[in-house]
């Protein structure tokens, strides 16, 4: 765990979050600035940078959790598809330094268009989404 690290601080249970599912090197939580109905970050446990430092081990279970979360949020939210997204780099819109996985549910009329500026989500909402991925 690093100090100052919002992921670490939602692994540690100090920072509260949504959880939806988790293994035992990863876990998937709500983001709270949805950029889509369902929007998830699948994290590994131990801190990372970035996919490029994080274990080998880290990324095959936060990638297996990520493929069960397509699967969910299609079966279950109605989605039409999905993107998987890594972020690396500031430049790259990464805001968070910790290694994570967006898995962003796609419906045939959302707006989405990369990049897309996070806004704050209905708290309501996103916890309501979360009971229904889990």
């Amino acid at each position: 765990m690093t100090e100052n690290c919002l992921f670490c601080g939602i692994v540690a249970g100090t920072i509260p979050s949504q959880r939806v599912a988790e293994n035992e090197r990863a876990i998937a939580f709500m983001d709270i600035n949805p950029a889509t109905r369902g929007h998830l970050l699948v994290i590994p446990r131990e801190h990372s940078m970035d996919l490029r430092e994080a274990a080998p081990e880290d990324l095959t279970a936060a990638t297996l959790l990520a493929q069960s979360l397509v699967s969910r949020v299609i079966d279950r939210l109605d989605a039409d598809g999905a993107n998987l997204l890594s972020c690396i780099g500031a430049d790259a819109w990464q805001s968070v330094f910790h290694t994570h996985l967006h898995v962003i549910p796609r419906y045939k009329d959302d707006p989405l268009q990369l990049p897309w500026h996070p806004t704050p989500g209905d708290f309501d909402a996103i916890a309501a989404t979360a009971t229904e991925l889990r």
